[in-house]
Formats: C-alpha cells, sequence, structure tokens
C-alpha cells in the first residue's frame, strides 16, 4: 500500500506485484530446494495473507484506485 503514496498507477503496479501467487511460490520452491525452513514458512504466511485477501474481496488493484479490484468494487 505504501506504492500508492506514488499515485494510483504505482500503488496498484506495487500492490498487484505483491498479491501474486508467483512470488511465495518461487520463495516456497527456493527454500524447499536449498533447505532453508524459515523461506518455507515466509512463503506460507505470504500466500496465506493473499488468499484471506482474496477471501475478503480484496482482488489485483485496477490503476483506477484502491478500491476498484479485478474481484470487486470494494
Amino acid at each position: 500500500m505504501l506504492g500508492y503514496l506514488g499515485g494510483p498507477r504505482l500503488g496498484s503496479l506495487t500492490y498487484d506485484v505483491v498479491h501474486t501467487y508467483v512470488g511465495p511460490l518461487a520463495l516456497g520452491v527456493v527454500g524447499i530446494l536449498g533447505g532453508y525452513e524459515v523461506a518455507v514458512q515466509i512463503a506460507l504466511i505470504w500466500l496465506v495473507h493473499i488468499g484471506l485477501d482474496r477471501l475478503f474481496g480484496y482482488g489485483l488493484k485496477y490503476p483506477t484506485g484502491f478500491k476498484d479490484t479485478h474481484l470487486q468494487r470494494v
């Protein structure tokens, strides 16, 4: 959400990058293959965070504003 200090376009981009499953899945794979237990734990927490956001209706953001998501208008 700190990206929104730079405006809605930058905010939506940074929010969406952090709230896609690619990052935590990649971190989890690296953690498993490298034996880094903390990386796996962080990846799991990150995945749950994204899942809870989706559950509560907070989807990926459109550059028009924070409340415009791919799931609904919040």
